[in-house]
């Protein structure tokens, strides 16, 4: 049995944007089907949010997406990520974590992710990888990505 694991962010409101977004920094194929897809009348609030959103490519990536109904009660906000003497100090749950063979692949991921994104840590050469970087991008989705060191050389 193959078992795969896939990150499913949760937004309120604008999955659609974020999806459309990670398309164009990962490639791939974008699915959003809206609340209204699947039968909720047009005219009531959230019926043109996403209730299913995945963006799917070749390379392995995939991310799945969703927006919470807005009646929904929205939690307590959590503390930016920083980097504080090499320590990274949180109020975040999880974060992303995207892996590539080599640091020129890594990085252009990186200048395309890092756009209108807080950077925690700028990408570059650490203890542990040939390539690392941390930041929160524009829709407070907190991404770290790294040269695997097994395919570093």
């Amino acid at each position: 049995m193959a078992i795969t694991t896939n990150t499913h962010l949760n937004f309120r409101g604008d999955a659609r944007q974020a999806l459309e977004f990670y398309q164009s920094v990962f490639g791939g194929h974008l699915t959003a089907v809206a609340y209204s897809d699947f039968g909720l009348p047009k005219e009531l609030p959230d019926a043109d949010k996403i209730v299913f959103g995945q963006v799917s490519a070749d390379n392995g990536f995939t991310i799945l997406a969703y927006d919470i109904p807005s009646h929904a009660v929205a939690t307590a906000p959590l503390t930016a990520t920083t980097r504080e003497n090499g320590l990274t100090l949180t109020g975040e749950r999880f974060f992303v974590a995207i892996g590539g063979d080599t640091a020129d692949e890594v990085s252009a991921l990186w200048d395309k992710l890092a756009d209108g994104a807080e950077i925690v840590e700028k990408f570059g050469p650490s203890p542990f990888s040939p390539g690392f970087g941390m930041l929160t991008d524009r829709f407070g989705v907190t991404w770290i990505l790294q040269v695997n060191t097994a395919h570093a050389g």
